[in-house]
C-alpha cells in the first residue's frame, strides 16, 4: 500500500510540474524562477494532500529536507527580487 501512495505522490508532482510548465509556456512567462516557485507550491500542496492521518512513513519524513532546501531557495529568490525593485542606495 505504501508503494501505491508513493507512486501517487510522484505522479501528482510530475503532473503538476508539467501543467505548470505548459501553462507558463502558453502565457509566454516561462522563467526558471517562476517555474521553481510554482513547482514548490505544487509540491507543498501535494504533500498536504497525501499526508496520512495516523502515521508518518519513513519516506515522508525525508521530504522535510527537500522542503527546507526549497524554502531556502524561495527565500533567496524573494530577496533578490526585492533588492531588484528597491532603488539604488537604499542598501550600501
Amino acid at each position: 500500500m505504501s508503494l501505491l501512495r508513493r507512486r501517487r505522490f510522484v505522479h501528482g508532482n510530475i503532473a503538476w510540474m508539467l501543467a505548470t510548465a505548459l501553462a507558463l509556456l502558453l502565457l509566454d512567462a516561462l522563467t526558471l524562477e517562476l517555474f521553481f516557485v510554482l513547482s514548490l507550491v505544487g509540491f507543498l500542496v501535494t504533500i498536504e494532500l497525501a499526508t496520512p492521518v495516523a502515521i508518518t512513513p519513513q519516506w515522508r519524513r525525508r521530504l522535510r529536507w527537500i522542503v527546507a532546501v526549497g524554502l531556502l531557495v524561495f527565500g533567496y529568490i524573494v530577496v533578490r527580487r526585492i533588492l531588484a525593485i528597491l532603488p539604488a542606495g537604499v542598501f550600501p
